[in-house]
This record gives structure tokens, sequence and C-alpha cells, in this order.
């Protein structure tokens, strides 16, 4: 996947996160750098639970998945 790919994919992985965890998006690179952060974690999480998703929309899920979790735990650390 190319550099473009994973920054649209990013960017609406965190923009979503950020819309089911806060109820607002947190700035375009904000977003972006939730969101890729957020596609690593949901890979090895969904890889732990034996899942895989492919193509942009599994691609997508994914870090929108990772993101939530990442958003979830940020918000416990506080």
């Amino acid at each position: 996947m190319g550099i473009i790919a994973w920054l649209i994919i990013g960017g609406l992985g965190g923009w979503i996160a950020g819309n089911i965890m806060r109820g607002g998006g947190f700035g375009i690179l904000a977003n972006i750098g939730i969101g890729i952060v957020g596609a690593v974690i949901g890979g090895v999480l969904f890889r732990l639970l034996g899942l895989e998703a492919g193509g942009f929309i599994g691609s997508l899920v994914t870090a929108v998945v990772g993101a939530v979790v990442l958003l979830w735990v940020a918000s416990k650390v506080r």
C-alpha cells in the first residue's frame, strides 16, 4: 500500500475514532497520526484474535478499531 493510501486511511480512521470516542475530530494532522498508530494497534489486535481484514474497507476498520482502543487507553491514563 502506498504512502498516500496510508495517509487517507489514517486520516479517516482517526477522524472516525475521534467522533466515536469524543464527539469530534482532533484536526487533520492529529487524526492522521492517531489513525496510523491505531492501524498498527488494530493490526496487532486482529492478528492476536486470528482475524484478517484486507482491502481498503478492511484496513479502515482495522485503523478505526485500533484508534478507538488507543483513545480509550489514553483517556484511562489521564
